[in-house]
């Protein structure tokens, strides 16, 4: 219409933080006793940790404050077990999120019209203090903003801005595109340099400047929800609002990187009497094979791993289902982006199902 200027965007339909509120958690609800990286209990939610103390997490259900108030059930939270007051030069500990390059496209990266970035979250920690996080494209460069924590064990919003990079684009393609990456402790190789407002080619030196040197005492805590990614720059007077997704969505979304055959509220490795079957056929006296397809097709082939009713890995149930059954050897020997072909071996003749549980791995 003439005469009138653009002053904001509009949001996105879906939003490109996928489980956002945390509110869906296949893998676990809580996990203690880590030390390693990985997708610990909340989908999509990743921890970077490298010789940097002994973490809980858990999927924290939220009754009060101010994340609550906003509509937010769920929290991801990490508690410090086992501290470590002097990191050695090379350690650190970062939660990350990463995103498929061909949903980064709508930021028009490496070309004239590039877009703005927009990050908010909700975050609660007993540690006050700066903390940076990082923006990371697929060409290893980073641009940086910080967030400052004022009370102690209290939500607290924050709206950090990126700025727009007209060079190197994003590849187009189910690989990481973007990394968002919250420095939460870090050793002297990550924090002797600056935080980069404008893009860079990743510094080491500069990843890490300000973090809150969480895993410096086992009183330590830090937990995150709302998080949210938005084309443009905004304040917190004009941020659009949190896009909530059913949780039938929410899950079918996250079920693209991770899926398992556990009923709810049954995690992979539990002791559960009735486990997901599938129909096979006897093609030797000594294999029993099968096909179960995926509910949600994989970003990419996935890692499998099976557990039998105890828990056990690599182990299947084979026979005639609750009648006459052993435990059996089962490899997954064929495995796509919309299911998975095993085999269990040996069994005994005449056997014509097998059942156990599953999970599929396809996350970044």
């Amino acid at each position: 219409i003439k005469g009138i200027t653009q002053t904001s965007f509009l949001p996105l339909a879906e939003p490109l933080i996928q489980n956002g509120n945390c509110e869906v958690a296949q893998r676990q609800v809580s996990a203690t006793g880590i030390t390693a990286s990985g997708y610990h209990t909340i989908d999509r939610m990743h921890v970077a940790i490298g010789s940097m103390g002994t973490w809980t997490f858990i999927q924290e259900a939220l009754t009060s404050g101010a994340a609550f108030e906003a509509g937010f059930a769920n929290a991801y939270r990490m508690d410090c077990t086992t501290a470590d007051a002097s990191p050695g030069a090379g350690d650190y500990l970062q939660f990350k999120y990463v995103l498929e390059g061909q949903d980064c496209q709508v930021f028009k990266k490496g070309t004239s019209a590039a877009e703005t970035y927009t990050l908010a979250f909700w975050v609660k920690s007993n540690k006050t203090g700066t903390a940076q996080v990082n923006l990371i494209d697929d060409n290893t460069r980073m641009c940086s903003a910080t967030y400052t924590i004022a009370v102690a064990d209290t939500w607290e919003h924050k709206i950090l801005n990126f700025a727009a990079d007209t060079s190197n684009a994003v590849d187009d393609d189910n690989s990481a595109g973007y990394q968002l990456s919250w420095w939460l402790d870090a050793g002297s190789n990550f924090t002797s340099g600056t935080v980069p407002t404008a893009w860079e080619a990743r510094v080491t030196a500069d990843r890490g400047v300000e973090n809150l040197s969480l895993a410096d005492s086992t009183s330590n805590d830090w937990a995150i929800t709302g998080i949210q990614l938005e084309v443009g720059t905004y304040t917190s007077s004009d941020l659009p609002p949190f896009r909530h997704e059913s949780f039938g969505t929410n899950l079918a979304r996250c079920q693209r990187y991770y899926e398992n055959n556990y009923r709810p509220g049954h995690y992979p490795g539990d002791s559960v009497v009735d486990g997901g079957s599938y129909s096979g056929f006897l093609y030797s006296t000594d294999f029993l094979t099968g096909f179960s397809p995926f509910k949600v097709t994989k970003r990419d082939n996935p890692t499998m791993t099976f557990y039998d009713r105890n828990g056990t890995e690599a182990k299947w149930y084979a026979g005639v289902y609750q009648v006459s059954e052993a435990i059996d050897d089962i490899v997954a020997s064929i495995y796509t982006t919309a299911g998975w072909a095993g085999t269990i071996s040996p069994v005994a003749a005449n056997t014509n199902e097998g059942h156990g549980y599953w999970e599929a791995f396809s996350d970044l």
